[in-house]
Protein backbone atom coordinates (compact mmCIF):
# COMPACT_ATOMS: atom_id res chain seq x y z
CA UNK A 1 0.00 0.00 0.00
CA UNK A 2 1.24 3.61 -1.02
CA UNK A 3 0.92 5.96 1.42
CA UNK A 4 0.51 10.03 -0.16
CA UNK A 5 1.68 12.52 2.23
CA UNK A 6 -0.43 15.46 2.51
CA UNK A 7 1.72 19.12 1.85
CA UNK A 8 1.13 21.18 4.13
CA UNK A 9 -0.03 25.05 2.26
CA UNK A 10 2.67 27.63 2.49
CA UNK A 11 1.99 31.10 2.08
CA UNK A 12 4.10 32.38 -0.97
CA UNK A 13 5.51 35.19 -0.21
CA UNK A 14 5.66 38.53 -2.59
CA UNK A 15 8.25 37.91 -4.95
CA UNK A 16 10.42 40.88 -7.37
CA UNK A 17 11.07 39.28 -10.80
CA UNK A 18 14.20 40.99 -12.18
CA UNK A 19 14.57 41.31 -15.85
CA UNK A 20 18.08 40.80 -16.75
CA UNK A 21 18.12 40.05 -20.45
CA UNK A 22 18.50 41.43 -23.34
CA UNK A 23 18.02 45.26 -22.45
CA UNK A 24 17.60 45.32 -18.40
CA UNK A 25 20.86 44.93 -16.72
CA UNK A 26 22.98 46.38 -19.68
CA UNK A 27 24.92 48.89 -18.84
CA UNK A 28 25.38 49.46 -22.91
CA UNK A 29 21.70 50.80 -22.67
CA UNK A 30 22.12 51.89 -19.48
CA UNK A 31 25.43 53.11 -18.64
CA UNK A 32 26.22 54.52 -15.09
CA UNK A 33 23.97 52.38 -13.82
CA UNK A 34 24.98 49.76 -11.37
CA UNK A 35 23.16 46.56 -12.28
CA UNK A 36 24.99 44.32 -10.22
CA UNK A 37 25.26 45.91 -7.30
CA UNK A 38 21.15 46.32 -7.69
CA UNK A 39 20.31 42.90 -7.85
CA UNK A 40 22.69 42.62 -5.00
CA UNK A 41 20.64 44.99 -3.07
CA UNK A 42 17.38 43.10 -3.90
CA UNK A 43 19.11 39.66 -2.92
CA UNK A 44 20.21 40.79 -0.10
CA UNK A 45 17.53 42.26 1.46
CA UNK A 46 15.57 39.18 0.77
CA UNK A 47 17.93 37.03 2.45
CA UNK A 48 17.19 39.35 5.29
CA UNK A 49 13.68 39.44 4.93
CA UNK A 50 12.66 36.00 7.01
CA UNK A 51 11.16 34.47 4.18
CA UNK A 52 8.62 37.83 3.17
CA UNK A 53 10.30 38.46 0.26
CA UNK A 54 11.85 36.61 -2.76
CA UNK A 55 13.63 37.74 -5.49
CA UNK A 56 14.05 35.80 -9.47
CA UNK A 57 15.30 36.91 -12.25
CA UNK A 58 14.54 36.44 -15.69
CA UNK A 59 16.24 36.49 -19.32
CA UNK A 60 13.60 38.98 -20.95
CA UNK A 61 10.15 40.31 -19.63
CA UNK A 62 9.76 42.31 -22.62
CA UNK A 63 8.93 45.93 -22.40
CA UNK A 64 12.97 46.83 -23.48
CA UNK A 65 12.05 50.33 -24.08
CA UNK A 66 11.11 51.10 -20.03
CA UNK A 67 14.45 48.97 -19.06
CA UNK A 68 15.22 48.00 -15.96
CA UNK A 69 11.64 46.17 -15.26
CA UNK A 70 11.32 44.06 -12.24
CA UNK A 71 7.79 42.78 -11.84
CA UNK A 72 6.75 42.67 -8.08
CA UNK A 73 4.13 39.65 -7.82
CA UNK A 74 1.72 39.72 -5.22
CA UNK A 75 1.96 37.42 -2.14
CA UNK A 76 -0.79 34.58 -1.23
CA UNK A 77 -2.60 36.55 0.98
CA UNK A 78 -2.31 39.77 -1.79
CA UNK A 79 -3.83 37.37 -4.35
CA UNK A 80 -6.62 36.44 -2.02
CA UNK A 81 -7.37 39.89 -1.91
CA UNK A 82 -7.45 40.12 -5.74
CA UNK A 83 -3.94 41.54 -6.35
CA UNK A 84 -2.49 41.42 -9.77
CA UNK A 85 1.13 41.47 -10.59
CA UNK A 86 2.65 44.95 -10.47
CA UNK A 87 5.30 46.26 -13.07
CA UNK A 88 7.52 48.65 -12.40
CA UNK A 89 9.56 49.97 -15.34
CA UNK A 90 12.50 52.36 -15.09
CA UNK A 91 13.75 51.03 -12.30
CA UNK A 92 17.56 52.01 -12.84
CA UNK A 93 18.70 53.79 -9.52
CA UNK A 94 18.89 53.77 -5.79
CA UNK A 95 15.48 55.71 -5.54
CA UNK A 96 13.53 53.36 -7.42
CA UNK A 97 15.55 50.28 -5.88
CA UNK A 98 14.57 51.75 -2.02
CA UNK A 99 10.96 52.54 -3.16
CA UNK A 100 10.75 48.57 -4.59
CA UNK A 101 11.91 47.16 -1.19
CA UNK A 102 9.58 49.22 0.77
CA UNK A 103 6.64 48.02 -0.67
CA UNK A 104 7.74 44.82 -0.84
CA UNK A 105 8.62 44.42 2.59
CA UNK A 106 5.25 46.10 4.02
CA UNK A 107 3.30 43.46 1.56
CA UNK A 108 3.40 44.52 -1.91
CA UNK A 109 0.62 44.19 -4.17
CA UNK A 110 -2.90 44.11 -2.13
CA UNK A 111 -1.39 44.45 1.38
CA UNK A 112 0.36 47.90 0.81
CA UNK A 113 0.07 50.69 -1.64
CA UNK A 114 3.26 51.39 -3.55
CA UNK A 115 5.37 54.72 -2.61
CA UNK A 116 4.28 57.78 -4.42
CA UNK A 117 7.00 58.20 -6.82
CA UNK A 118 6.98 54.23 -7.39
CA UNK A 119 3.16 54.56 -8.84
CA UNK A 120 4.62 56.99 -11.48
CA UNK A 121 6.84 54.32 -12.83
CA UNK A 122 4.25 51.35 -12.49
CA UNK A 123 4.05 50.23 -16.75
CA UNK A 124 1.07 47.54 -18.36
CA UNK A 125 2.02 44.17 -18.46
CA UNK A 126 3.33 42.88 -22.48
CA UNK A 127 -0.30 41.47 -22.56
CA UNK A 128 -2.24 44.50 -21.51
CA UNK A 129 -0.30 46.49 -23.78
CA UNK A 130 -0.43 44.24 -26.79
CA UNK A 131 -4.15 44.45 -26.56
CA UNK A 132 -5.01 47.75 -26.38
CA UNK A 133 -3.22 48.42 -29.30
CA UNK A 134 -5.19 46.42 -31.74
Amino acid sequence: MTKYAIRPFHARPCTLVVCRGCCCGDGRKNPGTDHEGQLARLRAAAAGSEGRLVVRTSDCLGPCGQANVIVVQPSSEGRRRGARAAWVGWALDDDATDDVLAWAVAGGPGLAEPPATLALQLIPPPSDARRRAR
